[in-house]
């Protein structure tokens, strides 16, 4: 029975010993982070308490602001309605968040389905052309008259080829389940018959 009570105290011991070092680590780890200079984060936090209005600004150090590319903006409709960018070129450097609207109407008297194809110019920036938002990526159903506004949300990866100075982005809007137009059939040249004989 002793040597079990004599067990029991021991890890006791052990498990309020593990929580007071791990409730001791956050103060002992800002002091030697601020010694040793080795957590900026540490620094920055004893800057901010030095004056009042000091605010930690934030900058995103995936952008490239050494490099801009230009980015064009181009509409095909396959169809009667209206579509087109609401700007047609922008400046972007690599990484940063870019937002475009595209504006599109149903200028005609039925309701109709939709659907956008984008493609790209050069052709190797489609692997470095990151949509993370885009109406290419649904159908959408408009009625006649209806006015619509999409965003194309994006960023261009610093490792796009730093000889590609612009970027067109195309898009061809076509209508989901039209009717495909029938091909044209040929006609084959009528045979001319040689007469062989009387």
């Amino acid at each position: 029975m002793s040597h079990n009570l004599l067990l029991l105290r021991k890890l006791v011991v052990i498990a309020v010993g593990m929580f007071a070092f791990g409730y001791a680590l956050v103060p002992m780890y800002k002091a030697i982070c601020e010694f040793t200079g080795v957590n900026i984060l540490a620094l920055g936090e004893k800057e901010a308490k030095g004056s009042n209005n000091a605010r930690a600004t934030l900058t995103n150090t995936q952008v490239d602001t050494s490099r801009t590319i230009t980015v064009e903006f181009d509409a095909n409709a396959r169809g009667p309605w209206q579509f087109k960018p609401a700007q047609r070129s922008v400046q972007v450097h690599p990484g940063a968040l870019t937002t475009v609207m595209y504006e599109f109407e149903n200028v005609q008297d039925r309701t109709m389905s939709a659907q956008a194809i984008p493609s790209y110019a050069p052709r190797q920036a489609a692997a470095h052309f990151n949509k993370l938002e885009c109406f290419c990526f649904n159908q959408y159903t408009l009625a006649p008259g209806e006015k619509k506004q999409w965003p194309v949300v994006f960023v261009v990866d610093g490792k796009l080829s730093k000889d590609v100075n612009t970027i067109t982005l195309s898009y061809t809007f076509f209508e989901v389940g039209a009717k495909t137009p029938a091909a044209p059939v040929a006609t084959l040249p009528q045979a001319v018959h040689v007469g062989g004989g009387a």
